[in-house]
């Protein structure tokens, strides 16, 4: 499970259709995840290697819970 697991889909999107904002919303949110130092990391419950891995994703990966309903 990554981080952006546990951010929600708003409920007036369909499935499979996320606005540009929240994708933007999702880009910040991985660029401050890849800002954090070991301690942080901690303090949320995230690996270094995961936070690496979800920073690397494109605003076009979005977690599996925006593509279904």
């Amino acid at each position: 499970m990554f981080f952006t697991d546990t951010i929600t889909r708003p409920a007036s999107h369909g499935p499979r259709r996320t606005s540009l904002k929240s994708r933007l919303s999702l880009w910040r949110t991985r660029r401050a995840l890849a800002k954090l130092d070991a301690a942080g990391l901690a303090d949320v419950g995230i690996s270094p290697d995961d936070a690496r891995h979800e920073a690397s994703l494109t605003i076009w990966d979005v977690p599996d819970s925006w593509k279904t309903r």
